[in-house]
């Protein structure tokens, strides 16, 4: 009877040892769950602290950088570099090209601009803004619509030098003018020849009264390097493209232009203007060496101030 009684109260037993086993399971469950996201919480705030991190960090080096590049333009020992300021340009472009437009007296002008990419950032948006008309010629779609635009045209195509000086004339036709004030030029690669080729079948007197064109800032003078021409060239990111700034200047001064400045921030563009203008640029040295700005990329390409939109550009683009 007792053998029976014992084996009653263990096949009782075991069943309520399994249910007790299964809630402390249960609890354990439930405490790791908690300890889980209590450890994601963790894990995200931990994430939001070291995004807030990156960002302040990013927003101190960019600071930094404008240090450096305002130390640029006042120590540098030509003057117009003091006066570059960005806008709508990648560097300091715009600020130097409104003073030289001012010393030249220019107003509603003509610009004519080669590589604008989609038409958000680039050398002659801060003219069209100030009632300028002109055009540009690059292979991209723009981020703008210009449909309305009375000021303005956009040639889409491939640059050859085959087409290029058709594609000035056909700009100018557009728009109805005659001359070119301002001309800039950047499409990474075969710049020279077809700058060459412009400025050979324009006439003297629409020839522009300003260039901006990109140099090699690896080759500081006297160095001289000139890419040879190739109509397929698309850039790699690396030291092959356009030439030297002494390389421009051998070239510019047979059809008149004066070297007048190179950005200060960045050593991407140079700027000319015309022989008779010369005299409004007293103050500018007379030695290239102290014009000529080496490469400077890891101060260019400031991300400062609001991120340009395409409806701001409408706005003024479509007078």
């Amino acid at each position: 009877m007792e053998m029976h009684t014992m084996s009653n109260t263990i096949r009782l037993e075991q069943p309520i040892d399994s249910i007790s086993a299964f809630t402390k399971l249960q609890q354990q469950m439930e405490t790791l769950n908690k300890q889980i996201e209590t450890l994601n919480k963790q894990i995200e705030m931990s994430l939001q602290i070291q995004n807030s991190t990156f960002h302040y960090i990013r927003k101190l080096n960019q600071l930094q950088a404008l240090y450096e590049n305002l130390k640029l333009n006042a120590n540098h020992k030509n003057p117009l570099n003091s006066f570059g300021l960005q806008c709508f340009s990648q560097n300091e472009e715009d600020g130097i090209t409104l003073e030289i437009v001012r010393r030249l007296n220019i107003h509603n002008g003509t610009y004519v601009e080669f590589g604008v990419e989609s038409g958000v950032q680039n050398n002659t948006l801060i003219l069209a803004t100030m009632g300028w008309s002109g055009f540009w010629i690059g292979n991209q779609d723009l981020a703008f619509n210009w449909s309305q635009a009375t000021k303005f045209a956009y040639l889409k195509n491939w640059v050859t030098l085959e087409n290029v000086s058709s594609l000035v004339e056909s700009g100018l036709q557009t728009i109805q003018k005659q001359e070119i004030d301002f001309f800039s030029l950047d499409l990474d690669g075969n710049d020279y020849h077809f700058v060459e080729k412009i400025l050979a079948d324009l006439s003297e007197p629409k020839r522009p009264k300003i260039l901006v064109l990109e140099y090699n800032a690896k080759f500081i003078p006297p160095a001289r390097f000139l890419m040879t021409y190739n109509p397929n060239h698309r850039w790699m990111g690396d030291d092959y493209f356009g030439c030297s700034l002494v390389t421009w200047l051998d070239l510019l001064v047979k059809y008149g232009y004066k070297l007048v400045c190179c950005g200060a921030q960045s050593g991407a563009n140079a700027f000319f203007v015309r022989e008779e203008f010369a005299n409004l640029f007293a103050d500018v040295p007379k030695d290239i060496r102290d014009i000529f700005v080496p490469a400077r990329y890891v101060t260019s390409y400031l991300d400062m101030g609001h991120k340009v939109s395409p409806k701001t550009i409408e706005e003024f683009m479509n007078r």
